[in-house]
């Protein structure tokens, strides 16, 4: 069984910064891509940024040079730096993984985290 963890969110001021973590555990091959997407209220849920096994990265336009995408494979563990934070920025945040697993043949299946809540006051 698979399990995507994460931690970090919080209660920050507008201009601060967070860093979360999101690691995976359990039966696990490889990881190809992790994300991170968030959802506000109201809102549909959006991704933010990924992040290749290779460590290609893309982001959106709204967080491009504030928020920075990184992994540690040995880890299993992905990370979002969050800096200049706006109160635009609140939501829940999920991280995202394609998992390559092993049962009587190689599979990739997608996994999604229980999600954090950012919170950035004016």
């Amino acid at each position: 069984q698979v399990q995507l963890v994460e931690s970090g969110g919080g209660l920050v001021q507008a201009g601060g910064s967070l860093r979360l973590s999101c690691a995976a555990s359990g039966s696990i091959f490889s990881i190809d891509d992790m994300e991170w997407y968030r959802q506000a209220p109201g809102k549909q849920r959006e991704l933010v940024a990924r992040i290749t096994n290779g460590g290609s990265t893309i982001y959106a336009d709204s967080v491009k040079g504030r928020f920075t995408i990184s992994r540690d494979n040995a880890k299993n563990t992905v990370y979002l730096q969050m800096n200049s934070l706006k109160p635009e920025d609140t939501a829940v945040y999920y991280c995202n993984a394609v998992l390559k697993q092993y049962s009587s043949s190689y599979y990739y299946d997608n996994y999604w985290g229980q999600g954090t809540q950012v919170t950035v006051s004016s």
